[in-house]
């Protein structure tokens, strides 16, 4: 298989594969992690500097957003971005992991529940809540993941985290124990848990049976690429015509540099700026007259009266690094 040029940098959208909806996770064919999609995308393009904004559970599917070659240096600019969700929650069975991979740890029967009493139930879990991520998780404790921990036995306790859950929308409700619910919510919250207490509330327990991530910020499924159209691209040598600039729907201010602020920003320099006095937080994007993103610029000090900000770079992406 031909492989792109090494030097090919920008993001990559991919419609990671998951567990179908209704799919017996039993007789289902290995699931990939996101570390898995990061490697195919790395023999695919003979890019070694991959990175990813935030990973998705191997039962999960839909949106991952990958950073190529000098777009990994942006990668902390892209997380923290919310994220939308098409979720099944099957009612009556406990998982240890929380969703459909793991192992069913208690049953309980499902009272007779209206749309009304769902929808109820899910509202109370709705603005900024205090959530306990499940013990199965990516979350590191001394420096190692939970997961690892609880797979050797060892006793694990996780601490409640403040999430924001902007809303859940019950879409249907399937019989007889199961419903389907959309989600956008902060980073950093779990729809496994959501499942798990949505099973408390409605006074019996539940398991996250499908997940499917629709959007991470302004990036929606519409634009991802599955792995096929992937593999399809890189053999004809056109896997660059799928990648998204360094920089595209970057959530931070604008300010264009003009030749003499690209050089003295670029050796290093503190320089003077006309910023919006009303733009929030300390970080802009600075591009040059074509819209080529330079660099993410750090705001040192203002002089508001006068709608100026010192800045200086705090990441330069060199714009002869996008040369091939």
């Amino acid at each position: 298989m031909a492989k792109q040029s090494v030097n090919i940098h920008g993001l990559l959208i991919v419609d990671k594969p998951g567990l179908p909806l209704a799919a017996d996770p039993a007789t289902s064919p290995r699931l990939p992690t996101s570390h898995d999609i990061v490697q195919r995308v790395r023999r695919l393009s003979g890019q070694r500097r991959i990175g990813h904004t935030g990973t998705l559970d191997p039962m999960a599917c839909g949106v991952l957003v990958l950073c190529l070659g000098v777009a990994t240096r942006l990668v902390e600019y892209y997380q923290g971005h919310d994220k939308r969700y098409l979720a099944e929650i099957c009612l009556g069975t406990e998982t240890d992991t929380y969703d459909a991979m793991g192992a069913v740890v208690d049953q309980q029967p499902v009272p007779e529940l209206g749309r009304e009493q769902i929808e109820a139930a899910l509202r109370t879990f709705e603005g900024e809540i205090d959530q306990t991520p499940p013990v199965y998780s990516a979350l590191k404790q001394d420096g190692e993941s939970l997961h690892r921990k609880a797979r050797r036995g060892e006793s694990v306790e996780v601490a409640a985290r403040r999430v924001t859950i902007y809303s859940l929308e019950l879409l249907e409700v399937r019989s007889p124990a199961r419903v389907l619910v959309r989600a956008h919510c902060s980073a950093g919250t779990y729809v496994r848990s959501i499942a798990h207490d949505l099973g408390q509330a409605l006074g019996s327990c539940a398991h996250l049976s499908y997940l499917r991530r629709e959007a991470v910020g302004h990036f929606h499924e519409q634009e991802a690429h599955t792995l096929e159209e992937i593999e399809d691209a890189a053999a004809r040598g056109e896997l660059t015509t799928f990648l998204q600039a360094p920089g595209a729907a970057l959530d931070l201010p604008q300010v264009v540099l003009d030749a003499a602020g690209i050089e003295r920003i670029g050796h290093g320099q503190k320089v003077w700026l006309a910023l919006d006095p009303a733009l929030k937080g300390d970080l802009v994007q600075s591009i040059d007259a074509r819209g080529q993103l330079l660099g993410i610029l750090r705001i040192l000090d203002r002089a508001e009266d006068h709608g100026q900000a010192l800045c200086k770079a705090e990441k330069w992406l060199a714009p002869h690094l996008f040369d091939n």
